[in-house]
C-alpha cells in the first residue's frame, strides 16, 4: 500500500527518475518541463468528477467539478517522465496546482503504473482525492452536467474543462463512459 509523501524525499523510481501520473487536465496541460510522455495505466483507481471547485472550474455561488481519482477499478492516462533534477521544482509546482490554497483535497501518493508503451512499471507520484474532504462528492451524471454547464472559473468554464479532457483521452484511444455519459448530458452552450 502507497503512503502520503508530505514528509518523504523526492520520490523517484529506481531508475533515477521522478513520474508524474496525469488523469484529467495534466493530459493536456501539464504545465511542468518532462522529458517524456507514455500512455499508463493505474489499477485501484478510477477518475470521476467528485470535487466541487469553487476557484479553477466554478464560484461559490455556482460551483463546478473537477476530476479526482477515487479509488476502485482501473485509469488509463498519461504517465510524464522527469529528470531528476527538475524534480524537486516540479513537485512544488504540482502540490500547489493540486491542493490550491493548501486545501489538501488530494493527497499525494506514489503508485504502481504500468507503462502502455514498453509494460514497464514504475512508481509515479499521483493525487487521489480525500474522500473525507468537504468538497468530495459523488454526483450522478445528471446532476454532474448541470454543475459541469454553469461553472466558470479562473482556469475559464467547466464545459471546456470536460470536453478537452475527453478529446485528448479519444486522441490516446481512450474511451471513457462515465465522461462520455456527462458531456452527453449537457445542455447547449448558452450564445452571448
Amino acid at each position: 500500500m502507497a503512503a502520503p509523501l508530505h514528509d518523504a524525499a523526492t520520490p523517484l523510481d529506481p531508475d533515477g527518475h521522478l513520474y508524474v501520473f496525469g488523469y484529467g487536465s495534466l493530459i493536456w496541460k501539464p504545465g511542468f518541463v518532462h522529458a517524456s510522455s507514455h500512455p499508463a495505466l493505474l489499477r485501484g483507481f478510477h477518475r470521476r468528477f467528485c470535487l466541487w471547485s469553487r476557484h479553477y472550474r466554478g464560484s461559490p455561488e455556482a460551483p463546478g467539478l473537477v476530476l479526482g481519482l477515487d479509488r476502485g477499478g482501473a485509469c488509463r492516462g498519461l504517465c510524464f517522465r522527469v529528470a531528476a533534477k527538475d524534480a524537486p521544482a516540479v513537485l512544488d509546482y504540482l502540490d500547489a496546482r493540486e491542493n490550491l490554497s493548501g486545501e489538501e483535497v488530494y493527497d499525494r501518493r506514489l503508485l504502481p503504473v504500468r507503462l502502455l508503451d514498453s509494460g514497464r512499471e514504475v512508481r509515479a507520484v499521483a493525487y487521489v482525492v480525500r474522500r473525507a474532504h468537504a468538497h468530495y462528492c459523488r454526483p450522478a451524471a445528471e446532476e454532474a452536467a448541470r454543475a459541469i454547464a454553469r461553472g466558470i472559473g479562473q482556469a475559464g468554464p467547466n464545459r471546456d474543462y470536460l470536453l478537452n479532457t475527453l478529446a485528448h483521452l479519444r486522441a490516446m484511444g481512450v474511451r471513457d463512459a462515465a465522461l462520455d455519459r456527462i458531456a452527453a448530458l449537457l445542455p447547449p452552450p448558452e450564445s452571448g
